[in-house]
């Protein structure tokens, strides 16, 4: 099948944690160390609470919550300090997103990496993919207001100099998928360890990426 025969959307825009590489563990992890070594107390509902958020936000909800006596900018030094080595050691890929991403590279369709981690844990994944996977990068330490503000995605969608309603995020997270939304784009939801909503401009794919190919991405672009 040639290219041309594929129709896709103009750009896919991803998000990491959940989508490309399952981190989540390694940021549950952290937490619960961080809280351990200051004496507060912590627990799976809260960490759930925090997926897909801004890292400073997450930060203050930890503060407020574990009983960590750090400034939120602190808290979030520290854990990445945890998650970032624990990237270089292994990067735990979720399935079906590299082989989603080289196909998308071998038919010529621009990706975008749409994270609110911080550059330096995005680092060793990006070291991992082939040079040139994404087009584009937006880390949370790069825009002024974090998910579910639409800024990330839009800044996405200009870097790669293509209109929000013309992309197509791929989301684990009610946060994320808001985001990409108020922007504008279409979103592909793939819930990973929090349940995604149905919702107008989005399609929930409860199977993960896992055998999804390129030529699918235009039924979860137009399908509503």
């Amino acid at each position: 099948m040639a290219a041309t025969d594929v129709r896709t959307p103009a750009a896919v825009l991803w998000d990491m944690d959940g989508t490309i590489v399952d981190t989540e563990p390694y940021w549950i992890a952290a937490e619960f160390e961080l809280a351990e070594q200051y004496g507060g107390s912590w627990s799976e509902e809260h960490a759930l609470q925090l997926v897909g958020n801004d890292l400073l936000t997450s930060g203050r909800y930890i503060a407020e919550h574990a009983g960590v006596p750090l400034e939120p900018a602190q808290i979030v030094e520290e854990l990445l300090d945890r998650v970032t080595a624990r990237m270089r050691t292994e990067v735990p890929w979720c399935p079906g997103a590299r082989e989603l991403l080289a196909e998308l590279g071998e038919r010529g369709v621009p990706c975008a990496l749409v994270t609110m981690s911080y550059t330096r844990f995005v680092q060793p994944m990006l070291d991992a993919l082939p040079a040139g996977t994404f087009a584009a990068i937006v880390t949370g330490d790069t825009v002024t207001h974090g998910k579910p503000h639409p800024e990330p995605y839009l800044k996405a969608a200009r870097l790669l100099d293509v209109p929000a309603e013309d992309c197509l995020a791929i989301e684990d997270s009610n946060t994320g998928a808001r985001s990409a939304e108020a922007a504008g784009c279409r979103v592909l939801a793939v819930p990973n360890h929090v349940p995604v909503l149905p919702g107008p401009g989005r399609v929930v794919r409860s199977s993960g990426l896992a055998g999804i190919r390129v030529a699918d991405l235009w039924e979860a672009y137009v399908g509503q």
